[in-house]
C-alpha cells in the first residue's frame, strides 16, 4: 500500500534479501513492461536496496509489438513482462534465459496455481507478475442498463452505441473475444472459424471509434467512449477516475491471462535482472505494487497487506471455480494459424481505405482538379525541356 512506502524505503535493506555479488562498477538493467502496468516508486525503492543497479525503464502496448522490437534487436532489454502464450513463443523461439532460482528466493511466495502452467510447465523461464481476465467497461451515465442486464460480450456490436465503441488494438485479443462471441476456442485451429471470426470484426467495425490498447485510460475516463473490452485491472484505475464506469466479465467466457518476468537470452546483466525479479516478489512490494496498478497478484505471501476492497473485488480476484469455468488462456499458436491471424489482422485494419465513404470522398470535382493540376506540371515539365533544347541548339549554332 501506498502508505507504507516512507517505513519501506527506511527498511528495505532489512526486508530484502542481499542482491546477487556485483561488479564494482555500476550496472544498468533495462526493464521492458505494460504501459500503465507498475508503481513507479518501486523502482525508485530497488535502486535505493541495491545502489550497484540503475533501472531504465520503457514500456509497450501489445505482446506483438514488444515481441518485435525485442526480435528486430533494435534495444537490449534484460527483464521483459510477457503474457503466457507470448512467453511459451518466446522460450520456442530461443530468446529466453533459463533463470537462476538461487537468485530468486522470493520466488516461493508464488502460489501453486501460478507454476507448472502449459507456457512454462517446468518453471525455468519465468516468474508470475500479475493475472487476470478481459472484462467489458462501459459508462451507466450513457449505456442503457437494459443493455448490461445479462453481461453479454454482445454489447461490443450494439448498433445503438456506434461510434462510441473502442476495440483492442491487437488480435489475438481481439479475435479472441470474435471467435468467443461464435462459441468457438480462443486457440481454435479450424481456419475457417477464424475466417468467419474475421467477418465478425469487420461486422463491428462500423460501430468501432477507434482501435487502442493504452489510450482507452484518456478515452473512457472523459467519456469520449462509453464501452470497451479491456484488462479487469485496468478497468479498476479507469473507474478510480470515473465513477460512472462499471465493468464485468462476459457471461459467454473470456480470456483469463497470467503475466511474467523473464531474462532474455542476450542480457549482459543476468545476475541483476535476477535481483530485480525477486525484489518485486518480495510481499511488501508486491503489495505496493498490486494497490497501484489493480491487478490480481498471485504472490499469496502479498495477498494480506494488499488493500482488503481490492482483494475482496471479484472481478479482479475471481473465484477458481468462475474462472475454471468461464475462462480459457490463450496458447502459442500453430505457425499456421498466426500467420493466418496476422493475414485476417491486416486486411481488417485496412478495410477502411476501401470504404465506400473513403471512395465516395473523391468527388468528380476533385477528379477535375487533380486532372487540372497534371496537366500544369506536364506543362512545366514540356516548356523546361524544350527551353533546354533550343538553348543547346543555339549553342550550338554558336559554337559553328
Amino acid at each position: 500500500m501506498k502508505k507504507l512506502a516512507a517505513v519501506l524505503i527506511a527498511l528495505l535493506t532489512a526486508l530484502i534479501p542481499c542482491a546477487p555479488a556485483l561488479a564494482a562498477d555500476e550496472v544498468t538493467i533495462n526493464v521492458y513492461n505494460w504501459g500503465e502496468y507498475i508503481d513507479m516508486e518501486t523502482l525508485e525503492m530497488f535502486e535505493e536496496a541495491n545502489p550497484g543497479i540503475k533501472v531504465n525503464y520503457s514500456t509497450f502496448d501489445s505482446n506483438e509489438s514488444m515481441y518485435s522490437k525485442v526480435l528486430s534487436g533494435a534495444a537490449n532489454y534484460d527483464v521483459v513482462i510477457p503474457s503466457d502464450y507470448m512467453i511459451a513463443k518466446m522460450i520456442g523461439a530461443d530468446m529466453l534465459a533459463e533463470l537462476d532460482f538461487d537468485n530468486i528466493p522470493n520466488y516461493r511466495n508464488i502460489g501453486e496455481a501460478y507454476r507448472g502452467l502449459e507456457y512454462d510447465p517446468e518453471n525455468k523461464y519465468s516468474v508470475p507478475y500479475t493475472w487476470g481476465t478481459v472484462v467489458v467497461i462501459y459508462n451507466e451515465k450513457y449505456v442503457d442498463p437494459a443493455d448490461v442486464e445479462k453481461e453479454s460480450i454482445e454489447l461490443l456490436w450494439n448498433e445503438k452505441y456506434a461510434g462510441k465503441i473502442l476495440m483492442f488494438d491487437n488480435p489475438r485479443d481481439a479475435f479472441g473475444i470474435a471467435l468467443t462471441s461464435l462459441g468457438y476456442s480462443m486457440n481454435t485451429t479450424d481456419q475457417s472459424q477464424w475466417r468467419e471470426a474475421a467477418d465478425r470484426l469487420s461486422a463491428q467495425k462500423p460501430l468501432v471509434q477507434a482501435y487502442v490498447m493504452d489510450a482507452i485510460f484518456d478515452k473512457m475516463e472523459s467519456e469520449e467512449a462509453w464501452i470497451a473490452p479491456y484488462y479487469a485491472g485496468d478497468g479498476l484505475i479507469i473507474q478510480e477516475e470515473n465513477e460512472n464506469v462499471k465493468f464485468y466479465i462476459p457471461s459467454e467466457g473470456t480470456n483469463m491471462f497470467v503475466d511474467a518476468m523473464c531474462v532474455l537470452k542476450s542480457s549482459e546483466h543476468k545476475a541483476e535482472a535476477e535481483a530485480f525479479i525477486n525484489f518485486m516478489c518480495e510481499p511488501e512490494i508486491a503489495a505496493l505494487n498490486a494497490d497501484a496498478i489493480g491487478y490480481a497478484s498471485p504472490n499469496e505471501a502479498a495477498l494480506e497487506l494488499i488493500d482488503p476492497e481490492i482483494v475482496e473485488n471479484e472481478l479482479i480476484y475471481t473465484p477458481t471455480e468462475y474462472l475454471d469455468a468461464h475462462t480459457e488462456v490463450f496458447a502459442d499458436l500453430p505457425a499456421e494459424i498466426q500467420m493466418l491471424q496476422g493475414n485476417l489482422w491486416t486486411s481488417l485494419k485496412i478495410q477502411s481505405a476501401e470504404s465506400e465513404e473513403e471512395v465516395a470522398a473523391v468527388t468528380w470535382i476533385d477528379i477535375f482538379c487533380i486532372l487540372v493540376v497534371a496537366i500544369g506540371v506536364l506543362g512545366i515539365v514540356y516548356g523546361a525541356v524544350t527551353g533546354i533544347r533550343k538553348r543547346r541548339l543555339w549553342r550550338d549554332r554558336s559554337d559553328a
